[in-house]
């Protein structure tokens, strides 16, 4: 009995950030809301889309685009302008590049 209070404490106090993320709609139901900016430089996040779910475990800007809200962990409007975003990213071309710039934005995926 020891053994499986145990197994259940470590196992429910391991937080594990996933980047599973939904594009919404509608701004209402965006978690936070997103620019894409022309250079990286100006980005929070330097974001790269992987082909598996399992391979966005961590916050450090792997994304893994769900078709579903109920399958995100969260959901994002993408705006037309920098000043109405809560993360600025840019889409990088090597798994490698992503990352973030400023740290103080990571709570928005926590």
């Amino acid at each position: 009995m020891r053994r499986i209070a145990l197994l259940f404490f470590i196992l429910f106090s391991l937080k594990t950030y996933s980047q599973k993320i939904c594009s919404v709609e509608y701004i209402s139901q965006a978690d936070f809301k997103v620019y894409v900016v022309d250079y990286v430089s100006q980005a929070d996040l330097k974001v790269f889309k992987v082909d598996y779910k399992s391979q966005a475990i961590k916050n450090d800007g792997l994304w893994y685009f769900v078709n579903y809200k109920s399958d995100a962990d969260k959901k994002i409007y993408f705006v037309d302008y920098k000043s109405q975003a809560d993360l600025k990213i840019y889409f990088v071309k090597y798994k490698s590049q992503a990352g973030w710039n400023n740290n103080s934005k990571k709570y928005l995926l926590y």
